[in-house]
C-alpha cells in the first residue's frame, strides 16, 4: 500500500479508529515503542483501554530514572496488561563500559552516539523486527527535527510505516488529556523535566527552553536524537 492510500483511509479519524484501522490492516504486525514518557502515556491509554492487538514495548537502557520504573509499575497495574521489555545486549554492554569507563558518553558526541545506539538503537531495531506499522508518541513542536517529519511515513530503512497519533497535539493537550482521564505519568514531568530518557542524559528545563534543550545537555549541537528516528 502506498502511504498516500494509508493516509487517504486515515485521515479524519479520531486517534482509537485510526489505530483500530492499523490493526485491521496490519493485523499482527503493529507496534508501539513506549519511553514511559507523558505523551506515550496518552497513547497507552488508548491501546489498552480499546483493548487493541498492538504490540507495547519499552526499552530499559538499564540507566533509566527511579521515577520512570515507578510510571512502568503504575501502568502495569492501571491496565492490567503487559509492556514487553527490551534490554541491550550484555556483553555489548559489558564491552562498552569495561574499555571506556561508565560514563563515557560525556567525552564525546561519538561516545555518546554509541551508547546509544547499544543500549536503544540495536533493541530496538530487534522489537521492530517483522513489524510492518511503528507507531511512536512524537509530536511536531518537539524540536525543528521532527517538526519536519510527518504525521504518517514510510521508512525505507526500516521497512515500515510510522505512525505519529499525537504528532498536531500540543504538550499542554497531552497534560490536558492525562489529567482528565487520571492517567499514570512520570512524577519529574512535575519538576521542569519534558523529554525524559536516561537518567545521566537528562535534566530538567526551564518553562519556555527548547522541548529537547535537556537532553544530552552537555552538547552544544542542535541535533538532540539519540538514532531511534533518525532515517
Amino acid at each position: 500500500m502506498q502511504t498516500k492510500e494509508l493516509k487517504n483511509q486515515l485521515s479524519g479519524l479520531a486517534i482509537e479508529d485510526q489505530l483500530r484501522m492499523l490493526v485491521s490492516l496490519f493485523p499482527g504486525k503493529v507496534i508501539f515503542t513506549t519511553s514511559l514518557g507523558i505523551e506515550d502515556q496518552v497513547i497507552t491509554h488508548k491501546i489498552f483501554t480499546n483493548n487493541l492487538n498492538i504490540k507495547v514495548i519499552t526499552l530499559d537502557t538499564g540507566r533509566l530514572f527511579p521515577q520512570t520504573y515507578d510510571v512502568f509499575s503504575s501502568t502495569i497495574i492501571r491496565y492490567k496488561k503487559k509492556i514487553n521489555v527490551y534490554f541491550p545486549d550484555y556483553e555489548a554492554v559489558e564491552k562498552m563500559v569495561t574499555e571506556k569507563g561508565p560514563l563515557s558518553f560525556y567525552q564525546s558526541v561519538e561516545n555518546r552516539k554509541e551508547c546509544c545506539n547499544i543500549r536503544k538503537v540495536v533493541p530496538l531495531n530487534r522489537a521492530l523486527r517483522g513489524m510492518e506499522v511503528w507507531i511512536s508518541g512524537i509530536r511536531a513542536d518537539q524540536s525543528e527535527n521532527r517538526n519536519h517529519m510527518d504525521w504518517l511515513e514510510f521508512d525505507e530503512g526500516k521497512n515500515l510505516y510510522k505512525y505519529y497519533p499525537l504528532f498536531d497535539w500540543s504538550f499542554d493537550d497531552v497534560k490536558s488529556f492525562v489529567k482528565d482521564n487520571n492517567v499514570p505519568y512520570n512524577s519529574l514531568h512535575d519538576k521542569g523535566y519534558v523529554s525524559i530518557g536516561c537518567e545521566p542524559c537528562t535534566k530538567a528545563v526551564k518553562p519556555g527552553d527548547d522541548f529537547r534543550s535537556g537532553r544530552w545537555w552537555w552538547e552544544n549541537d542542535g541535533g538532540k536524537e539519540c538514532g531511534l528516528h533518525i532515517k
